[in-house]
């Protein structure tokens, strides 16, 4: 019969996989660029207590409260001057700086408090939790 039309019953997939063939080549060059993003933070090595009393440190302590206040062994300094201070206090303490922050404390308080630390010359930074 000349009117009757075939049915088409297979699916082409070829354009389907030339999609996924593009997103896979598109992943693997992305891939190699997630892993150079963040900070570079070494672990520090568990230190007996007792080379830690027979040896005295000088560490300046910072902390961050939950309102994102500065304060440097207690008085508090404002975010502007932050840099300038740890600059001048940086030759009194070679051990580093211990950041103590409230658990409300924000990322970026922290982050801005460690980048004017790295700026200072300061770089042995530690974060504890108050």
């Amino acid at each position: 019969m000349p009117g009757e039309r075939k049915t088409f019953n297979e699916i082409n997939i070829t354009p389907l996989t030339d999609i996924f063939l593009v997103l896979l080549i598109i992943m693997m060059v992305i891939a190699p660029l997630l892993d150079q993003q963040g900070l570079n933070l070494t672990v520090p090595e568990n230190v007996a207590q007792e080379q830690m009393d027979n040896k005295e440190t000088k560490i300046l302590t910072v902390s961050v409260s939950a309102e994102n206040r500065y304060f440097i062994e207690g008085e508090e300094v404002q975010a502007s001057e932050l840099e300038s201070i740890l600059k001048s206090q940086a030759k009194n303490y070679p051990d580093g700086m211990m950041i103590q922050t409230d658990g409300d404390a924000t990322h970026g308080a922290i982050v801005k408090l460690m980048d004017s630390a790295r700026n200072s010359g300061i770089t042995s930074i530690s974060v504890s939790s108050m």
